[in-house]
């Protein structure tokens, strides 16, 4: 092992659940004495300094069966320095400020110290504090598979003149960093949003036009003389848009959900040759597909845009300290639905 080698024997405080309890409210958190783990192979020990929250959380805690009683840790988001390094590490060293989103099949990072393989992890921003670097991994990385990889945008602007993007659900986490990212790429950026409050975030992070996504669709386009879009990112439930998205979108689109579809595809997309994808930011780290590492330069990239000033952290609001009490409230806030940008926990990760 490289790095400090550390105590086998000392302890750590993690934040976590037992029982799925109501589904309806936050899970309720506490916090658990346990044995700091040591790095092998290509993981990271991980001092964990902020923490953001993320749907996918409290989704992990509705799936527990009712008689899982084992220990839940969820937080995929992480800034923190590197503590030690696995033997097979070469792409950080102790010391190192980093990033990441981590994955949905090991234990989360609202610890006081997280492990996490270094092919999923990026070199934290320098001009950005940890709150701020710690509201960017899973809503960055999901936003530059979606827009780069599963719809194939290139990120040359010269390329994507004249094209557009409808962004559904523009204002929140992953919305306000596609929002921007896409704005990067050359494309004119249309977003939904439907209060004043999230239409004024979603143009300071990158649309030029705003629409809303509880109305018709295409005739909203239309009053911006815009007669389709050649791309549709959809960021909520995507069932509820399908035949929204089907009239909007241009023969040859392509539209990209985050979220299963349960009900059939609409016909008419048949007609338009239209390319249907799904955009899954854990699928590279759950399967360890070959081009796992692609989401360390994906992190390593973002970071450099976000030192340029290319990209802003879509942090919306901090709160200190990680305990179960603060953390409970964050995704109370969550599940309400009407959070803007993220929110953030920063350290310590307390009792």
């Amino acid at each position: 092992m490289k790095g400090r080698r550390n105590d086998l024997t000392s302890k750590m405080t993690a934040l976590g659940f037992y029982k799925p309890g109501n589904i309806e409210q936050p899970p309720e958190f506490e916090a658990v004495e346990l044995d700091r783990p040591e790095p092998e192979g290509h993981d990271l020990l991980v001092e964990v300094n902020a923490v953001s929250v993320n749907p996918t959380d409290y989704k992990t805690r509705d799936s527990k069966k009712p008689d899982d009683d084992s220990l839940t840790i969820v937080g995929r988001d992480v800034a923190g320095v590197v503590v030690s390094t696995g033997s097979d590490c070469s792409l950080f060293k102790e010391g190192d400020e980093v990033f990441y989103a981590g994955t949905n099949v090991r234990a989360g990072g609202h610890s006081q110290f997280h492990l996490v393989d270094e092919r999923i992890v990026g070199h934290k921003p320098k001009k950005l504090n940890f709150a701020q670097a710690a509201a960017l991994p899973l809503t960055g990385l999901t936003a530059m598979e979606a827009l780069f990889v599963r719809l194939g945008i290139s990120k040359n602007p010269q390329d994507n003149k004249g094209k557009n993007i409808l962004i559904i659900g523009a204002a929140g986490g992953v919305g306000s960093i596609a929002t921007q990212i896409a704005n990067l790429a050359g494309l004119t950026v249309i977003g939904t949003a439907s209060r004043p409050e999230t239409v004024e975030w979603a143009k300071n992070h990158g649309v030029h036009h705003t629409i809303n996504h509880h109305r018709e669709l295409l005739p909203q386009l239309k009053e911006l003389d815009i007669d389709g879009v050649d791309y549709i990112f959809c960021l909520t439930n995507v069932d509820d848009h399908m035949e929204g998205m089907a009239e909007a979108i241009r023969p040859q689109g392509k539209i990209c959900s985050i979220l299963p579809a349960f009900e059939p595809l609409e016909p008419s997309l048949f007609g338009k040759s239209v390319t249907f994808v799904y955009e899954l930011m854990y699928t590279r780290s759950m399967y360890r597909t070959e081009d796992m590492i692609e989401q360390h330069h994906l992190l390593n990239e973002l970071s450099e845009w976000a030192d340029s000033g290319k990209v802003q952290s879509t942090l919306n609001e901090t709160m200190a300290p990680v305990n179960p009490a603060n953390l409970k409230e964050a995704y109370g806030k969550l599940m309400s639905g009407k959070t803007i940008g993220k929110i953030v926990l920063e350290g310590p990760v307390e009792k």
